[in-house]
């Protein structure tokens, strides 16, 4: 199973449009996960639009027109994915977003995450944390981000994609 792990796209707010090589990598995938920070409905519709399959959640930046819940759990591969864009200060971000994924379904789940755009694929307390950076680079200076993942026999490996190479 193919995945395509993206946030913080924050299109139009930032950026115009979402990257061919990014929309290229969505619809290779047989899931999309976005960790929110759309900035309008129309890009999430877009993102659904060009998905197999789509998970999101909406972020801090996201009106309630982006109709998405702010925690989404999913089965994919028989993984356990715990989808939140941890939203809050950055001192306490890692253990906030471990926090919500044990409460949300235990230690063996897995958190995506996205709002401070910085990429991280570590554990924390035996929690695993993903966090694909900004899908767009919307900070200026910032290279454009993402993850592509493969599940076989229950097991995700996970790589950085920026700026359309891997």
């Amino acid at each position: 199973m193919k995945l395509a792990i993206l946030s913080d796209t924050h299109v139009p707010g930032r950026v115009d449009s979402i990257p061919s090589w990014v929309e290229d990598h969505i619809q290779d995938a047989d899931l999309v996960i976005h960790a929110g920070d759309f900035d309008s409905p129309d890009t999430l519709d877009y993102i659904r639009e060009i998905s197999a399959d789509f998970v999101g959640v909406r972020g801090n930046m996201d009106a309630d027109d982006v109709d998405l819940p702010t925690v989404e759990v999913v089965e994919a591969g028989g993984l356990t994915f715990v989808v939140t864009h941890g939203t809050g200060p950055r001192a306490g971000y890692v253990d906030r977003v471990a926090d919500m994924v044990r409460g949300s379904a235990g230690n063996s789940a897995i958190g995506i995450c996205g709002h401070i755009h910085d990429i991280i694929d570590e554990k924390f307390d035996d929690v695993r944390i993903l966090n694909p950076g900004s899908a767009t680079g919307a900070n200026v200076g910032d290279a454009a981000t993402m993850m592509v993942g493969d599940i076989v026999d229950g097991t995700l490996s996970v790589q950085v994609v920026s700026n359309g190479q891997a």
